[in-house]
């Protein structure tokens, strides 16, 4: 099980894989995060959003968690409304 809440059938072939990427980390914490943003937002990104939301899914799911719960500081070039509108699907009070 996934956890997903959406179907992917009227998604285009780029949107179904990064919902999937989204679902299928290497970290379950990853996974309800990217997972839940994905499901919310997937059909409503532009294409330069899916390319840094791609981006940021390439990163290590180890330093994602550590940006996330502000363990590090985000570097510059991950830090973009996308990274925060990630964070906003924390469940956690503490901000990115």
């Amino acid at each position: 099980m996934t956890g997903t809440t959406r179907t992917s059938a009227e998604l285009d072939p780029r949107r179904r894989r990064i919902l999937f990427r989204a679902w299928h980390r290497g970290i379950r914490e990853m996974d309800l995060i990217l997972g839940q943003f994905a499901d919310e937002n997937i059909d409503r990104l532009s294409d330069a959003q899916l390319d840094v939301l791609e981006a940021l899914m390439a990163v290590d799911d180890r330093d994602l968690v550590q940006w996330v719960t502000s363990e590090i500081p985000v570097p510059p070039e991950h830090d973009t409304e996308i990274f925060q509108q990630v964070c906003a699907y924390r469940q956690s009070d503490q901000e990115c």
